[in-house]
């Protein structure tokens, strides 16, 4: 019996358009494949590729833009594909009709790509590009300009799987908790009523009515989005979430984070200030909970169904339900981790690294534009602090005594503060883009 939903033959987006760069190939895995992503300066667009050189399979993202013909080099041996996979040079061939002949035979296997809603989308079937063409993006309503709305993104691999993260985001109840001090207070918790308005296999919706009203919207396989409204105004608050199967145990986060009010806050708040302040610790109250609970539940699920393994008697726990039965009706239960060569969590194990299983700079920094030229800065930053400082002391110095007393205590006092500088650059700024470690028990 084969799945009614069918997990390749949909758009994912993998990267906000404005982390990735030109002329540097980048490798992303989707569903378990392994892909470049690439543009060079004579490309309209973002190509992706699947990560193997036909020639003898090394990794393409490893490669160069090639300065004048604009093609991808593979840099083991030279070969070039220009933007339709087409293999276009072999440096090795003794005469031009060797690789006239079997362009096709030895191009690489391309995927369909689109840019919108400030996104690089990707079909994940390599095989179907007339059906990717005829199906819409899942974009959301709330990445709208016209309509008012201001947003910024955000891009982190997480050390979870898919449905644990679609079945995490679906529950709003576990906020007060999971992010106290965050996003909510756990002594002012309270029931939370979710009612579930639609469900079919290419959407569920669900309503929050309290204080806020609130629409929540999972657009499978990726798409799951909170909108929440407030005030008299018109305001609205939006949460856009796309989650990114990479492989057993292992998922993308590609969130927009929107609004229809506070322009000038927006304009004037960097996006690697967010990331550090906010946005990564939030991800960061989930990570272990969310590792282990998953683990947890795929040893339950050997011999029990999640129906079994799960005590859900409140209304909070609906639309965790409600997707569970979705993911069992559409699904089966499970991801198509097999037909990549996976056998479903296989040999997966509970880690208790925390500084891998928190790690922001391989999970995040690296991937972010932003926060790499924050980081960028701090370095240099930090070397002028001290360079300021060792000077401020020469010069003191050297000083006449005149002099010494004037300009000598004011050298020695800014020469401290630049320490203090450089001690607050090195001890607090500069581990928020590399790890920070969240300990529920310490959130008072």
């Amino acid at each position: 019996m084969s799945s009614e939903f069918n997990f390749f033959q949909n758009w994912y987006p993998i990267f906000p358009l404005e982390d990735l760069e030109i002329n540097k190939p980048q490798s992303f895995t989707l569903l378990g494949q392994r892909l470049v992503i690439w543009k060079g300066e004579k490309q309209k667009k973002f190509q992706v590729f699947l990560d193997l050189c036909p020639h003898r399979l090394a990794p393409l993202s490893e490669g160069r833009i090639d300065e004048d013909t604009g093609n991808l080099m593979c840099s083991y041996h030279g070969w070039q594909f220009n933007e339709k996979g087409i293999c276009t040079c072999i440096p090795q061939a003794e005469n031009q009709e060797l690789v006239v002949k079997n362009q096709h035979n030895f191009a690489v296997k391309v995927f369909p790509t689109r840019e919108e809603n400030d996104l690089l989308w990707v079909w994940a079937d390599a095989n179907t590009p007339d059906l990717a063409e005829k199906k819409p993006l899942p974009l959301s309503p709330q990445i709208n300009k016209e309509r008012g709305f201001v947003w910024s993104s955000m891009v982190r691999d997480l050390e979870y799987d898919w449905q644990t993260f679609i079945e995490n985001v679906a529950d709003p109840s576990h906020v007060p908790f999971a992010h106290h001090g965050l996003q909510g207070n756990r002594k002012q918790a309270q029931p939370i009523a979710i009612e579930i308005v639609k469900s079919s296999v290419n959407l569920i919706e669900a309503k929050v009515s309290r204080l806020f009203t609130t629409t929540i919207t999972f657009e499978p396989p990726s798409r799951l989005e909170y909108a929440i409204g407030f005030g008299d105004k018109g305001q609205q608050l939006g949460l856009i979430t796309y989650c990114i199967p990479i492989e057993p145990g292992k998922c993308r986060i590609v969130a927009q984070f929107a609004r229809n009010f506070a322009y000038s806050l927006h304009k004037i708040t960097p996006r690697w200030w967010e990331h550090i302040k906010t946005r990564n610790a939030v991800l960061d109250g989930d990570m272990i909970l969310l590792h282990q609970q998953e683990r947890f539940l795929q040893q339950k699920l050997a011999g029990e169904n999640w129906k079994n393994s799960y005590k859900m008697p409140t209304k909070a726990d609906r639309l965790v339900i409600e997707f569970r039965r979705w993911f069992d009706i559409y699904c089966e239960g499970k991801l198509p981790w097999e037909k990549v060569g996976f056998s479903n969590f296989e040999n997966l194990k509970i880690s208790d690294n925390r500084q891998q299983i928190l790690d922001r700079y391989s999970q995040h920094t690296k991937y972010c534009k932003s926060c790499r030229n924050a980081l960028k800065t701090n370095y240099i930053l930090q070397i002028v602090s001290i360079i300021y400082f060792i000077l401020s002391l020469s010069i003191t110095a050297i000083l006449p005594d005149t002099y010494r007393i004037s300009w000598g205590i004011y050298l020695i006092i800014t020469g401290l503060i630049s320490v203090g500088f450089f001690s607050w650059l090195k001890f607090w700024f500069e581990p928020q883009f590399y790890f920070v470690d969240y300990i529920h028990a310490d959130r008072k």
